[in-house]
């Protein structure tokens, strides 16, 4: 099970990325808040302050992985080359 899918690139993500140090991603449906945080973890080398998950209307589980304060979202987002 790949637990990250793809990051999220849209207006609002970008947004969140650059004010609130929030980096989103579509996750696997079955991925736990323990098991993203791990991924995340291991693959960026960044704490994470916090994660808050939610299922859109079409059945997909999005996550709004909040990394903490010494660690900028922006690095990872240009790491994937969403900046």
């Amino acid at each position: 099970m790949e637990v990250l899918k793809y990051p999220i690139s849209t207006e609002k993500a970008i947004r969140m990325l650059e004010s609130d140090n929030v980096i989103s991603f579509i996750v696997d449906k079955n991925a736990t808040r323990g098991k993203i945080k791990k991924e995340i973890e291991d693959r960026f080398k960044v704490k994470v302050a916090d994660i808050r998950v939610l299922i859109t209307q079409k059945g997909k589980k999005k996550a709004y992985i909040r990394l903490e304060k010494d660690y900028p979202a922006i690095d990872i987002a240009t790491q994937l080359g969403l900046m």
